[in-house]
């Protein structure tokens, strides 16, 4: 089982500098990012193994992050490709939207 990587402001830059990173932004009170997109989250990380890291940042324990990408509503998920972002989708998405941008992405890289 693929872990989902805990990212903090201090260490988000580094940690998605290189590859693809998809990023779960989330809050403790936000019920659809605890029971909705964070166990998604983890099913992303097994399916797509080495081609992609995921990782998930708590926006009120990490503010500057949070602040420097505009994430105005929770859940956030946004892709990263090089420690750019690539594509942001906002609200608890179904897991076939999730695939459908990853495979987008993911498939040009290719």
């Amino acid at each position: 089982m693929a872990d989902v990587q805990v990212l903090t402001d201090d260490n988000f830059h580094r940690e998605i500098a290189s590859g693809f990173t998809l990023v779960d932004f989330w809050a403790e009170w936000c019920p659809p990012c605890k029971r909705v997109v964070g166990p998604m989250m983890a099913e992303l990380a097994d399916a797509y193994g080495a081609a992609l890291k995921v990782a998930k940042l708590n926006v009120d324990d990490n503010p500057r992050v949070a602040m420097q990408f505009r994430v105005m509503s929770l859940p956030t998920v946004m892709l990263f490709h090089q420690g750019q972002p690539l594509e942001a989708m906002i609200g608890a998405q179904p897991r076939r939207a999730y695939d459908a941008t990853l495979g987008r992405h993911l498939s040009r890289a290719a």
